[in-house]
């Protein structure tokens, strides 16, 4: 492999022996949270790209900092297909609010609106009277951007009386879309989608009109592990997203992204048949501090290793008599005082901390990934 740091990271694996998603659950797990230290190392991109910087199209940066290279070709974060999801058809004008300076966001939905044959605004967020001339101008079918700057657009029509409603359709994403910001956006003759995806690998899921999930981009692979470890969680349950792409400019080998999310069974309504998901669930990073020892995921995962019989495992940190303590929450089958006692032991060889463990039925523990509960 060209690339310097996947040769490094991969030197011992025959690329002919990853047939399988089982196969490739035994490869390393690259944490984006790796990422910033790894691009300060080898600049621009860690060394994990061969591709040369005059190939790409646009260079980009995000908070971290993480560079983000676009490839030359049309549509290259595979975002076209969220669009088209959402009613966006040729002949469509589309207000992008995302930004255009430095990250890539704009751009991500500019190109992918621009492969289906619409025009764009490049609007960019903020400036909204220049954006309300723009409207009453062009008078767009279609808004890409936040859900929250979606909102502030038609609070501020609204009250200064502006002429916003050739907006019928909307993709959002970059921001949480609860149940109420969704109704009220329905309220106001919208039908708003949402987009799930990252600077760095494009788009990762999109909603469908059949409203039952998000389907996974069909160019990646998807999968759902514990948090902090590259283990695959049982289907339905809560996990991390780990995604790879098979971009020959910029490619992706099981890149965890912090984010949380659980499959859904069976296939799409409205005729997709890839994977759907839950959409976006939390962060997986868990880690805490329990008297000033840090505790991670991992940790708690190595705890079910050396325990099979155990099932879904929590931590949880609380403050006793102004100290700190934990408990670890485990479900099992038996619930032996033996075993207790066993689990409690390797819970302080593993986190080198003193905790108590309490054994519960299976299923007592809620299904929504928490491997650490920090309720102090």
């Amino acid at each position: 492999m060209a690339a310097p740091t996947y040769a490094e990271r991969l030197k011992d694996i025959d690329p002919a022996t990853i047939t399988s998603r089982a196969a490739l659950a035994q490869l390393p797990v690259l944490r984006k949270s790796d990422l910033p230290a790894l691009h300060k190392a080898a600049p621009p991109f860690g060394g994990l790209v061969a591709a040369p910087l005059g190939s790409f199209g646009r260079l980009f940066t995000s908070p971290g900092p993480i560079f983000e290279p676009q490839a030359a070709e049309t549509d290259s974060w595979g975002s076209a297909r969220a669009l088209f999801a959402a009613g966006l058809r040729p002949g469509d004008v589309m207000l992008n609010t995302f930004s255009y300076h430095l990250t890539p966001g704009g751009f991500i939905f500019d190109s992918a609106a621009r492969a289906l044959g619409c025009a764009v605004i490049p609007a960019g967020p903020g400036n909204t009277e220049q954006q309300f001339e723009l409207i009453e101008a062009y008078r767009p079918s279609a808004y890409g951007g936040t859900p929250d700057f979606l909102k502030i657009l038609l609070d501020n029509a609204a009250s200064n009386g502006r002429d916003v409603s050739s907006i019928k359709r909307a993709v959002v994403s970059g921001a949480a879309f609860p149940p109420s910001l969704q109704a009220e956006i329905k309220s106001r003759g919208i039908d708003a989608y949402q987009a799930f995806g990252t600077a760095d690998l494009g788009l990762i899921a999109f909603e469908t009109p059949a409203r039952d999930g998000m389907v996974v981009n069909e160019g990646l692979i998807l999968e759902i592990v514990q948090p902090g470890t590259g283990d695959p969680v049982p289907e339905g349950d809560v996990g991390e997203i780990v995604v790879t792409s098979l971009n020959s400019h910029h490619p992706w080998i099981r890149l965890a992204l912090g984010d949380l999310t659980a499959a859904l069974p069976g296939a799409s309504t409205c005729g997709r048949t890839n994977t759907r998901i839950r959409g976006w669930m939390g962060r997986a990073d868990q880690t805490t501090k329990v008297k000033g020892m840090f505790v991670r995921p991992e940790q708690i995962a190595e705890i079910g290793k050396r325990h099979p019989e155990l099932g879904r495992l929590r931590l949880v940190v609380v403050r006793a008599n102004e100290n700190d303590a934990m408990t670890l929450k485990a479900e099992c089958g038996s619930l032996s005082e033996a075993l207790r006692e066993q689990v409690t032991a390797t819970l302080r060889a593993v986190a080198k901390l003193g905790g108590n463990v309490e054994l519960l039925a299976p299923g007592s523990l809620p299904n929504d990934g928490k491997v650490i509960a920090d309720e102090r």
